[in-house]
């Protein structure tokens, strides 16, 4: 039968050709051996891969405070933002040359601005980790030297900067996504095209013109939307108000299930069906800013 041919083939006949067969045999062991030297490289690189955080902690300052501490170190703040109704988170965006000077190629314009939120519920502030993102967001064009620079000015500057523990290894940021399926940081989407498109946005929360000729606003949410903080980690939500990059006649924004993700590194699947609706909703708020 064809199962007994089967089983004297492969339990006598092909073990006794490699076995006779030195050319082979010589072969099977260099395949073996090349195996074990790949799958032993890979563990070692994961040994070496190092966890990032997103965020600092440093002690409480309120939104006056910390804007003054921030311009006093060139770093100019474009806008503030609240949180929610009482105020006791209120999110500031700021940019700098250096940043500004890292982003000047397509699509890279988003790690020009950095973001900080004051918590007044627990009393501190927490600060986007400029090597977190500009891994995040710069891909391939990530200059370890400068933007660990503008790191180590952020720490002599607050002076007691704190490593959070919501992390991603460091060669795992430039290839984030939240699962198999979802967006990678180049799936953008384009939320309007056409001329002018800068003046289309009404009140914009802030608004910086890059070197390069590019613009990045912030925009809010529609009501029912900008509250997903609060299902998720409003001590995360220094997301908001939402950015846009404008580059010519085009608008575009990261995909909300990229940036919701790699804001919150430490989401579960269980947390981003509680904001399942919410990518949708960003998208479509954004798009009717342009109309």
């Amino acid at each position: 039968s064809l199962k007994r041919i089967f089983f004297i083939k492969t339990t006598y006949l092909y073990p006794a050709i490699i076995l006779q067969n030195s050319n082979l045999r010589s072969f099977m062991f260099q395949r073996l051996l090349k195996t074990t030297l790949i799958l032993t490289l890979l563990s070692s690189l994961s040994l070496f891969a190092k966890d990032v955080s997103a965020y600092f902690t440093s002690k409480y300052r309120d939104e006056a405070s910390l804007t003054k501490l921030l311009n006093s170190a060139d770093f100019e703040v474009l806008g503030s933002y609240k949180l929610d109704r009482r105020g006791n988170f209120t999110t500031i965006v700021f940019t700098s040359k250096e940043l500004q000077a890292l982003s000047q190629k397509k699509n890279r314009e988003f790690f020009a601005i950095g973001r900080a939120i004051i918590n007044s519920k627990s009393n501190e502030v927490r600060i986007s980790n400029p090597c977190y993102f500009g891994m995040a967001f710069l891909q391939d064009d990530f200059a370890k030297t400068e933007v660990q620079a503008i790191t180590k000015k952020l720490k002599n500057l607050f002076g007691d900067l704190t490593a959070t523990t919501e992390t991603v290894e460091d060669d795992d940021l430039g290839s984030y996504r939240f699962s198999f399926g979802m967006p990678y940081y180049e799936d953008m989407v384009v939320v309007a095209k056409g001329k002018d498109l800068v003046s289309k946005v009404k009140d914009p929360i802030f608004s910086v013109s890059l070197p390069n000729g590019s613009t990045i606003i912030g925009v809010e949410l529609e009501r029912k939307t900008k509250k997903f903080p609060k299902k998720i980690g409003i001590e995360n939500g220094l997301l908001l108000p939402y950015a846009v990059l404008i580059e010519g006649e085009e608008a575009k924004i990261l995909d909300p299930r990229y940036y919701l993700a790699v804001s919150y590194p430490n989401l579960s699947m269980g947390d981003f069906m509680k904001i399942a609706s919410i990518p949708d909703a960003i998208n479509k708020d954004i798009e009717n800013q342009f109309k």
